[in-house]
């Protein structure tokens, strides 16, 4: 069962917004709703100034593809929408055709947890246009979180250098499904474990945690507080240790360390979550050695993330273990990612694409056409080299009349691998999702081995580059024309 049903108890229809609905209906309502299109999901520019991202959210994605349906309930809520003169906005015609829908496409993917760069697809739907437009708002709700978040957790972990990352953002989070996905999201990018329990539930994610203030709060003594906590979790005692004075919490999480070893026990180690952390956790670790308890462990919470974990890492702070909330689970600083979901082709009669562009005066919003593929092309040990982004259906054109050649230095059999592959064909997933652990192995290789690549090159094939400014003059000609017809 995927974690949609097992949240919602189905794939929810009406998690969209209402003008994928209006289209829908227009495209019902003038019979264009079964040409054949293609439509990319893509961001635009990579977080955190990262240079790339790690692909999150694609697994589910695809699960909410395979199972969306419109419930009873959907079809009775819209029968009770209204449009601008008071009139139903939907005629029964096409409620009764939502009550039969279902995807029945396909869908090409990068591997969740795949480092893609701004403009390369991270998904590919290919359908009737009415269905593969529907899908859209869904999409990028599913995706666009868990790729920022991901990759967050995955700069956070590089930093922390080889130590325990923990998530422990939930009671933070934007809500029941931010605290969720984000869970998911940062075990992808490389923490060990995460405090919220659904997570661990859902998905099998690590469970952590200590205590908290309140605990040790609803004592009248800090050491009783950690005598109560030892002697019923006495496996489990790491002491938060800044309630009221850390280097007295330090000195009781010795005494209660001391009462734990006495019933045949280890005191885990300590949390600081407040003050200059490089410097308690210096004296906390002196302290700690001479009393005898070289093995417990110093954490650290409090405002973390990779810049503080860096800095405190290069200050000498014997800290392993990281306790990462706020900044981890709302993705500071950047408040969402930039991601997209465009038109590229839709089929003619004749059975040729004819392409599709968004021309903007912005800046990086306006969209290539075509049908889109990425190949990252490898060196002879298998290691990446380069990306190319190029039309896979002008390729293919290509390729039959035998004049392919690659730009940009490659050989036409230069050994390489698209990074969109099979998920779904005729709306029916292709594999079964992988485990998350596996997940999570590729994206942690895939950051390590793009993060010491600075440089890398994330190309643009010149047939692409030809056909978007052949269509961009096209289109930009036909406005000054004012002509409205093609």
């Amino acid at each position: 069962m995927s974690a949609i049903e097992q949240l919602y108890g189905r794939a929810p229809a009406l998690l969209t917004d209402l003008y994928q609905l209006t289209m829908a209906y227009a495209h019902w309502y003038n019979g264009t709703g079964a040409r054949e299109s293609v439509f990319h999901l893509f961001f635009r520019q990579a977080p955190y100034d990262n240079g790339f991202a790690l692909a999150g959210g694609v697994e589910t994605a695809i699960d909410y593809i395979t199972e969306i349906r419109f419930t009873e309930e959907d079809v009775a809520y819209l029968a009770t929408l209204k449009d601008n003169a008071g009139k139903p906005m939907f005629a029964e015609g096409f409620l009764d055709y939502l009550r039969d829908f279902s995807f029945t496409g396909e869908v090409d993917a990068v591997p969740e947890g795949t480092a893609v760069f701004p403009h390369q697809p991270m998904l590919r739907v290919r359908g009737p246009i009415l269905e593969a437009q529907l899908l859209e708002t869904a999409l990028l709700n599913l995706m666009n979180f868990p790729t920022l978040v991901a990759t967050k957790a995955a700069r956070i972990v590089h930093a922390a250098g080889g130590d325990p990352v923990l998530d422990f953002g939930l009671r933070k989070a934007q809500g029941i499904d931010g605290g969720v996905s984000a869970a998911r999201a940062a075990y992808i990018g490389g923490c060990a474990g995460t405090s919220n329990v659904l997570a661990g539930q859902l998905f099998g994610v690590p469970v952590s945690g200590t205590h908290a203030h309140g605990w040790v709060m609803a004592f009248d003594h800090e050491i009783d507080a950690f005598d109560a906590y030892a002697a019923a979790l006495p496996n489990n005692c790491v002491f938060l240790v800044d309630t009221y004075n850390s280097i007295e919490g330090i000195e009781n999480a010795i005494r209660a360390g001391n009462k734990l070893r006495e019933h045949g026990y280890e005191m885990a180690g300590i949390r600081l979550d407040s003050g200059d952390l490089a410097q308690l956790s210096r004296r906390a670790r002196r302290r700690l050695d001479a009393a005898g308890f070289p093995d417990a462990k110093i954490a650290a919470s409090s405002s973390l993330d990779e810049r503080v974990i860096a800095d405190l890492k290069s200050r000498g702070a014997p800290i392993v273990l990281w306790g990462v909330g706020t900044r981890l689970t709302t993705a500071q600083p950047d408040a969402a990612l930039d991601g997209v979901y465009k038109l590229g082709a839709i089929r003619e009669d004749s059975g040729r694409w004819s392409y599709r562009m968004k021309m903007s005066d912005t800046p990086g919003k306006l969209t290539r056409p075509g049908v889109q593929q990425v190949r990252r092309f490898l060196d002879h040990a298998g290691d990446p080299i380069a990306d190319l982004l190029f039309d896979e259906a002008a390729w293919a054109t290509a390729w039959a009349g035998g004049v392919a050649e690659y730009e940009h230095r490659f050989e036409a059999e230069a050994p390489h691998t698209d990074l969109l592959r099979p998920a779904v064909r005729e709306g029916t997933r292709v594999a079964p999702s992988p485990e998350l652990t596996e997940i999570r192995d590729y994206a942690m290789a895939q950051f390590a081995y793009f993060t010491d690549r600075p440089n890398y090159p994330a190309l643009i094939d010149h047939y692409l580059d030809e056909s978007t400014d052949a269509l961009r003059d096209w289109l930009a000609q036909r406005h000054l024309d004012g002509n409205g017809k093609q």
